[in-house]
């Protein structure tokens, strides 16, 4: 069954409302221009579906936190966020790319910033992650409090609004729906070098948010989440390492 996230009821709403309006008036010119609209709303709903996944088990994974293809995996020497070295994979959300957010492991959330920015094109990133308005958020070892990994969203030249629903405390399951960019964008992962992360995507790589593996960890992390996604409707199934 096709389900689509609630938010893009507003969107879906009003821009049926809008092209409907548009095909009644292309109609009485000319029936034929009507059916102009009829890609352009098939579009619109599925920019906004937000389709069922299967997480992965795998207690030392980390998952991707958006769909798209992956743009660049850098080397990071020093993370302030994260305080050491780190490993960052850019994943760049296309149009036609599914937009909801996830979170790529089980955490803890410690902190959420806002940064005003530009809406350069995401496909430019090294430009788009230094410049563009981005809304970043570090998450944590639900047990020990260390940061483990930041996940950056990031708006495009199209993209001018990001929502993330979770709340700074809040403990998160891994494929956890946490909010989304609307339109197309960049979904940034940034893994501590502390967790030994091996990076099993490349350059080009297309991934699917909370159902592909970004990397496996040598040194997993410790937690204990039972967690329902009560803020989409979705149950995930609990989730224990032991501390």
């Amino acid at each position: 069954m096709l389900r689509f996230t609630r938010h893009g009821t507003r969107e879906m709403l009003i821009g049926s409302i809008v092209l409907a309006v548009v095909a009644i008036g292309l109609g009485l010119a000319w029936w034929p221009l009507a059916l102009v609209i009829v890609p352009v709303l098939a579009w619109l709903f599925a920019f906004f579906r937000d389709p069922e996944r299967e997480i992965p088990l795998e207690q030392n994974s980390m998952v991707s936190p958006a769909d798209g293809k992956v743009s660049d995996v850098t080397e990071v020497d020093h993370d302030e966020l994260l305080g050491g070295p780190a490993v960052r994979v850019g994943i760049f959300l296309s149009v036609f790319d599914v937009h909801v957010n996830r979170s790529p492991c089980d955490g803890k959330v410690l902190k959420v910033e806002h940064k005003s920015g530009r809406f350069i094109n995401a496909l430019r990133h090294g430009e788009a992650s230094e410049q563009n308005e981005s809304k970043t958020v570090v998450l944590a070892e639900p047990t020990s409090g260390r940061p483990v990994a930041v996940v950056r969203l990031i708006v495009g030249m199209i993209a001018r609004r990001i929502i993330f629903t979770p709340q700074v405390g809040e403990v998160l399951s891994r494929g956890q729906r946490i909010g989304m960019i609307k339109f197309g964008s960049r979904t940034e992962l940034t893994i501590a070098k502390w967790l030994e992360p091996e990076v099993r995507v490349k350059v080009g790589d297309n991934v699917r948010g909370g159902a592909d593996v970004i990397a496996l960890l040598k040194n997993p992390m410790h937690t204990v989440v039972k967690q329902v996604d009560d803020e989409e409707f979705e149950p995930l199934v609990g989730r224990e390492t032991p501390a």
